[in-house]
């Protein structure tokens, strides 16, 4: 396992900016270098897990359920957390409780927690830091 490392706060939603889907890159890559990564969920970033996504079809360009096969944040997140098992390493996910209650998203997929500000501080203290910010 490694020694280092990285921890990630995002702050956008599902499927509303490239930002997390670079983040999600940026964590794949850590893990791929086997480093431990740590990330923290912050407004609207927590409902990357929610566990009651669901995916859909595409009516406007006529594809079915099963043709659209519409990506969930939370099976990209699954998938990172299998991952970080496979490669030794940790992957630890918390979402801040207060923009949770805020959203009414409490239903977090397995391996995420919730958390707070204080969780972010510390892990931050002690790691490579990456805030991936909104605008």
């Amino acid at each position: 396992m490694s020694e280092i490392t990285l921890t990630f706060l995002i702050m956008d939603g599902p499927f509303e900016q490239a930002r997390t889907t670079t983040a999600f890159r940026m964590i794949e890559a850590a893990l791929e270098k086997n480093y431990n990564v740590n990330v923290f969920a912050y407004e609207g970033a927590v409902s990357l897990s929610f566990a009651l996504q669901k995916p859909h079809a595409n009516s406007i360009h006529g594809r079915t359920f099963e043709e659209e096969q519409h990506p969930l944040t939370k099976e990209w997140i699954k998938a990172l957390q299998e991952k970080a098992q496979s490669k030794g390493c940790k992957l630890n996910w918390i979402n801040c409780g207060l923009c949770v209650d805020e959203r009414g998203v409490n239903e977090a997929i397995e391996g995420c927690r919730r958390g707070g500000p204080k969780d972010f501080w510390q892990w931050a203290q002690g790691s490579n830091t990456l805030v991936i910010g909104t605008k």
